[in-house]
């Protein structure tokens, strides 16, 4: 190792402290809710096959991009409450806010729907941040970020009209949708507060359940802090022939776009037929980290990224 990574490695310690402590107060968080931490397999025949998510090869199976799959079938088998802190893997994926390997919490609830989620991590921040002995608020990059709940909230159709001048909507067209996310969305959230964007158009969220009454959107969550996006949630959508047809759908994109073969995760498929209706949320937790530590980079929380291992 060279002095430099020796350097940077010391540098980080109070950090590495930080987070280290918030892994125990987000444990101690669910365990006394009532939930049950689980482990699940990091390697896997199929993942959800998704084309933004690019996953990494082993031996002819998967490294995991997400637990999901494999807790919602936990969900499928009579289990109520879950949660799992896991590393999780995607290629293509570094940069300030990414490294290729990441770790992941994520929580499902039987019988909960996105709106339960995200007051679950409203609430699990807001405990961290008082454990932290930080109160109700955290500072962040030169600004301090009042975290009382309710956090405040807009949908994908009011955030992109009113800062973007366009419906998704109406116009789907997903490279627009992901420039005018940074360039033109999230820059003009409150800096002060946390923002919550819901109810995203139903392409774009192949694992959530459709809105009543409005089909063409999807009960999805996604949770900003800071300017980073921190967790992404879920109704869950429980219809075997949907979720079917919709990974059919990605499959053929994967095939036709990325020149790759995706097979279908047919025993998570198979365990819809008892999947209750539900909720569920993965949080980034490196992100979560950096806020907490007022880390400008995603190296600054993590021991060892794909560039110093």
């Amino acid at each position: 190792m060279t002095d430099d990574n020796l350097r940077h490695l010391a540098s980080i310690a109070e950090n590495l402290k930080r987070r280290a402590l918030i892994l125990q107060v987000t444990r101690r968080f669910f365990d006394t809710r009532d939930f049950l931490e689980v482990e699940t397999p990091l390697r896997s025949p199929a993942i959800a096959p998704e084309k933004e998510i690019v996953p990494f090869d082993s031996e002819g199976w998967f490294l995991s991009t997400s637990p999901e799959l494999y807790m919602k079938r936990l969900l499928a088998a009579g289990y109520r409450n879950l949660y799992q802190i896991s590393h999780s893997f995607r290629k293509g994926e570094r940069g300030r806010w990414h490294n290729p390997e990441f770790t992941m919490l994520e929580w499902y609830r039987a019988g909960a729907d996105y709106q339960a989620m995200i007051n679950d991590t409203e609430q699990l921040v807001l405990t961290i941040a008082r454990e932290l002995g930080l109160g109700e608020a955290l500072k962040y990059q030169g600004k301090t970020i009042d975290l009382t709940a309710p956090w405040g909230s807009l949908t994908v159709k009011e955030a992109y009209k009113q800062l973007a001048g366009w419906d998704p909507g109406i116009n789907p067209d997903p490279v627009r949708f992901d420039t005018d996310m940074v360039t033109k969305v999230i820059p003009h959230f409150n800096a002060h507060r946390p923002t919550v964007i819901l109810d995203y158009p139903a392409p774009m969220a192949s694992l959530a359940r459709l809105k009543p009454g409005e089909p063409g959107v999807a009960e999805r969550a996604e949770v900003f802090i800071g300017g980073l996006e921190i967790a992404n949630g879920y109704s869950e959508l429980t219809g075997r022939a949907e979720q079917t047809k919709r990974f059919q759908k990605e499959t053929d994109v994967i095939k036709h776009e990325q020149q790759r073969v995706a097979p279908m995760p047919e025993k998570f498929l198979e365990a819809m037929d008892d999947l209750p209706p539900s909720g569920g949320i993965a949080l980034g937790l490196d992100r979560l980290v950096m806020l907490f530590c007022d880390a400008a980079s995603i190296d600054e929380v993590i021991a060892f990224t794909a560039d110093t291992a």
